[in-house]
């Protein structure tokens, strides 16, 4: 039978900067936020309260956490040690959804131990952002420690609104805390009885296990379940656990690189090798189909082609060989002259993204990357990877430093969500673990996923345009060119579903279904789109309802707006533009009126900073503007 060492943070405070007797107090740069520690009786778990602009957004609330250890001990744990620091600087991104992002925090650390001079036990660090607080545990008592389970606690209004996904790519729902019976996803967002929204998570998450939150039989409290046990050297870190707030869901938005400033800076060597951009997915798998995709990128502004499931034989059966070039032939009939292709690509200057599943990858990975290298591959995907526990999230971490080592560019697909790894490995551009258009979401789904999963980082939504499901059960073609602003992806897979003109019409398989892509006009705002961003700002946030994002790329301005399932007028304020600067503002929206396939209008107007476009949105429609300065 194995000991447990609980270790209950009591502490007995002494000669600390404190607001009153009993408690420690972590305030942010400009105040907003104050993360207190509070000591209750002796005996108990010391429990923390975080305030936002003097609004008490998470109640009294338990840390601890529970270890492998030589005896049981419940008692008091000791002050050791208490060292403050603050930071104030900004750092440059290869890509974003900013081209700098500020870092201003103030950090408490408290060491503690049994008594006041004895060997410590662990170390809690608290920091406090302008955009949110977090904290994490750090075990330092042993050689090797396992962390077995954890106390945290989120105590939150119990008749708050929280919407909810128990799966990374499930469905969300807006409930009431006491209705959540099973464990659920992160990021969580709340909306208080105050009207404030709120935000919890996790940040690096690299090697241990992956939390979520289920509620507690204390109403209003929701408790962290982390998956497995979690073992490491001392000193051994827990992730962050972060709490952020805003008037709206578009003030969190807007602040979510708190989730990057939570991990390490970059440890590339270089990163001129990075190249963000828009991809298109080969359905063929066949030679003719690989170079009409290469030959449709270089037309339509996009730098990459992909490869699915399939070229190398059948993704789930375990004596598939990735070295190879052997199309599953339940996929296509071929033929596939891969390299032919590559050639072809860089002669165009578009690159080539292949797939892997993970059962290739769990064998063959070693082996695999200097072999694309060599090929000329400059990006993978990596498909049903494993995750959630230590071992296989620590894996999934550590192939993506080894695809650095090759220059690869990484796409991790299915049930992997992101916690801020891409600042350290920024190779990391994009992954799914959201519910994207292979699941045809409707807008008012796609609404609510914008405010929840994209406080995360990037998502691949692998936007389609000309598949029947955006006019049986995705609202509208101009919402989906919306789609493609509002949801970030440094790498953006658009025509996920679509095929060029010029490719083969093979039957089954991958290729089967795929519907042709229609030279029509609006196709010019794909074109146009950037995927990395100066600026983003946040101008519509009802979740669920109705959302508009505008992100800046130069001098030029991308505005999205999404609808949900109520008609309405809106309006779009330009004080995002620069005084004195005249742009034209090119619209498109729904009008079926308009004869071609997907019923898009469009129309140049000549607006300025102080102008605002007023429109009428039908239910489950979009808009999406492209702003260009005018030099007269």
């Amino acid at each position: 039978m194995r000991n447990i060492l609980l270790i209950i943070i009591t502490l007995l405070f002494f000669n600390c900067n404190s607001r009153s007797k009993g408690e420690i107090e972590v305030a942010s740069p400009d105040g907003r936020y104050h993360f207190v520690l509070v000591n209750k009786e002796p005996d108990t778990l010391l429990q923390y309260k975080v305030l936002y602009n003097g609004h008490e957004i998470i109640h009294p609330s338990e840390l601890g956490v529970v270890v492998d250890g030589p005896q049981v001990i419940g008692g008091n744990l000791f002050f050791q040690r208490i060292e403050t620091r603050s930071v104030s600087t900004s750092w440059r991104p290869p890509y974003g959804e900013r081209s700098e992002y500020p870092e201003n925090y103030n950090e408490t650390c408290i060491q503690l131990g049994r008594s006041k001079q004895g060997q410590s036990l662990l170390t809690l660090i608290i920091r406090a952002y302008n955009e949110g607080v977090a904290f994490r545990y750090v075990l330092t008592d042993g050689d090797q420690i396992s962390v077995i389970d954890e106390h945290t606690e989120f105590a939150i209004d119990p008749n708050a609104d929280v919407w909810v996904t128990e799966m990374s790519q499930g469905h969300i729902s807006k409930r009431k805390p006491t209705d959540i019976q099973n464990r659920v996803e992160r990021p969580l967002l709340i909306q208080s009885v105050q009207n404030l929204f709120i935000a919890v998570g996790e940040a690096a998450q690299i090697n241990y296990g992956r939390m979520k939150f289920i509620a507690s039989t204390k109403p209003g409290v929701l408790k962290v379940s982390v998956k497995g046990v979690n073992s490491g050297e001392a000193p051994f870190s827990t992730p962050w656990r972060y709490i952020m707030a805003g008037q709206s869901a578009g003030e969190i938005l807007e602040n979510n690189y708190l989730i990057l400033n939570l991990n390490e800076e970059n440890q590339l060597r270089a990163n001129d090798w990075l190249k963000p951009g828009k991809v298109i997915r080969e359905v063929t798998l066949t030679t003719k189909g690989g170079k009409a995709c290469v030959d449709f990128a270089a037309k339509y502004n996009l730098q990459y082609i992909h490869f699915d499931a399939g070229w190398y034989g059948h993704e789930y059966l375990d004596e598939a060989d990735a070295t190879t070039i052997t199309v599953d032939p339940d996929r296509s009939k071929g033929p596939l002259e891969l390299l032919e292709v590559i050639s072809y690509a860089k002669s165009k200057n578009i690159e080539v993204i292949l797939y892997v599943n993970r059962r290739a990858l769990e064998k063959q990975l070693d082996e695999i990357l200097p072999l694309y290298k060599s090929w000329g591959i400059r990006g993978l995907k990596y498909g049903f990877v494993r995750t959630g526990d230590q071992e296989w999230t620590s894996w999934m971490h550590e192939a993506v430093r080894k695809a650095a080592e090759y220059e690869m560019v990484l796409s991790i697909h299915d049930d992997y969500r992101p916690t801020g790894y891409s600042r350290t490995y920024p190779n990391l551009m994009t992954q799914e673990g959201i519910r994207g258009d292979e699941e045809s979401p409707t807008n008012e789904h796609t609404l609510m996923t914008l405010f929840t999963r994209m406080i995360a980082g990037g998502a691949d939504n692998t936007v389609c345009y000309f598949a029947p499901r955006v006019d049986e059960k995705m609202g509208s073609h101009a919402s989906q060119l919306a789609k493609a602003v509002c949801i970030y992806s440094p790498l953006m897979w658009l025509y996920w579903y679509d095929r060029p003109n010029d490719s083969p019409r093979n039957k089954g398989g991958a290729g089967g279904s795929a519907p042709v892509i229609e030279e029509v006009p609006e196709l010019a705002f794909f074109d146009a789109l950037p995927t990395v961003w100066d600026d983003t700002q946040v101008i519509h946030a009802e979740v669920g309802e109705l959302g508009t994002i505008a992100r800046q790329s130069g001098d030029r301005w991308f505005v999205g707006t999404i609808n949900g399932n109520e008609a309405r007028d809106i309006e779009i304020p330009l004080d995002f533009l620069d005084d004195n600067q005249a742009y034209q503002a090119i619209m498109y929206y729904d009008d079926l009126k308009v004869q071609t396939k997907t019923r898009v209008g469009i129309q140049k107007i000549e607006v300025i900073s102080t102008e605002t476009i007023t429109r009428h949105i039908k239910a489950n429609e979009g808009l999406a503007l492209q702003l260009i300065p005018l030099f007269h």
